[in-house]
């Protein structure tokens, strides 16, 4: 997580150090893959499970499998454009911190118009999927791609930017629900909330990696903002998250294999914030947080199991 904290002068220096070599014309795939973080795939689970979760929801355990693909795919390619526009924005940030420091356009291995060229490509691929859905998806789908844009940038000006991220990826819950009921109910909303209060969670854990840095340089996270009480800050999210999972179960009628699963997921997040309450090693953030991609998936098979036990 980066944010400003530099003066604007340095937000001006040259996209690419006077050290590194030129990079070439045509940008080898692999640095492409690394430019859209190809080999983790993390990021883009955590925004497709939420989706999955409405859809299987919404339709009552049977998501038409056209809209399955269409939201996976809108996830990874709506992800890989985040990312790039994210690198564009912390570019001089990043290096500056040493988990980022090697990235392509931290690194100078690629320019800006070459990753804005390959963010504007998945950008249109993603908006081209929105011909597989009705017309109720399509009217929010601008916003969906305006919290896209914002988000690296807000990280200027808020102290919680993970606030803005969780309700980017949320977004992603309201367009799945839309595009099985055509319509938004009360259940679709519980469903949105706990999205973003669980994305507030995850990525505060992840934020920790660069706490250290992100303090040196004066840049926004949610690591920083609660400091010593961050234990404390990701179990409210959590338990916030878990209580607005079983009120959407209730709405929606889930029987008890869906709250015994959430009585399991609590467990499992109360000794991730046992975790945190003592010194968090960066490999160690890193590896806490993405075992919230099983949280994920533990909570779909949950929902599946409610609407049959």
């Amino acid at each position: 997580m980066l944010g400003y904290g530099l003066p604007m002068r340095a937000a001006l220096e040259s996209d690419q150090p006077a050290s590194l070599p030129r990079p070439r014309a045509f940008p080898h795939w692999r640095t492409l893959a690394q430019l859209i973080r190809l080999s983790n795939q993390s990021g883009t689970l955590l925004l497709a499970l939420p989706t999955l979760w409405a859809l299987v929801l919404a339709s009552r355990g049977r998501p038409p499998l056209d809209l399955v693909a269409v939201f996976l795919a809108g996830s990874f390619l709506m992800r890989s454009a985040g990312v790039i526009m994210n690198d564009v924005a912390d570019r001089s940030f990043d290096r500056q911190v040493t988990r980022t420091k090697s990235r392509p356009l931290a690194s100078g291995a690629l320019t800006i118009p070459e990753a804005l060229l390959a963010a504007a490509l998945l950008v249109v691929l993603a908006a081209g999927l929105l011909v597989f859905v009705n017309r109720l998806t399509m009217l929010l789908s601008p916003i969906a791609f305006l919290l896209a844009a914002l988000y690296p940038f807000s990280k200027r000006v808020l102290h919680l930017p993970q606030a803005l991220l969780g309700i980017s990826f949320g977004w992603g819950v309201v367009m799945s629900w839309a595009a099985v009921r055509d319509s938004l109910d009360l259940s679709c909303w519980l469903l949105f909330a706990s999205t973003a209060l669980w994305a507030l969670a995850y990525d505060t854990i992840y934020a920790l990696q660069d706490r250290e840095d992100d303090a040196r340089i004066g840049v926004k996270s949610s690591a920083i903002l609660f400091g010593s009480l961050t234990w404390a800050a990701v179990a409210a999210a959590m338990g916030g998250m878990l209580i607005l999972l079983g009120l959407a179960g209730g709405a929606t009628r889930l029987g008890p294999a869906f709250y015994a699963t959430l009585a399991l997921v609590g467990w499992f997040a109360w000794r991730q914030v046992r975790q945190l309450r003592g010194p968090v090693p960066p490999v160690r953030a890193f590896a806490l947080f993405k075992q919230h991609v099983w949280i994920g998936w533990a909570i779909l098979a949950g929902i599946w199991a409610g609407l049959l036990w």
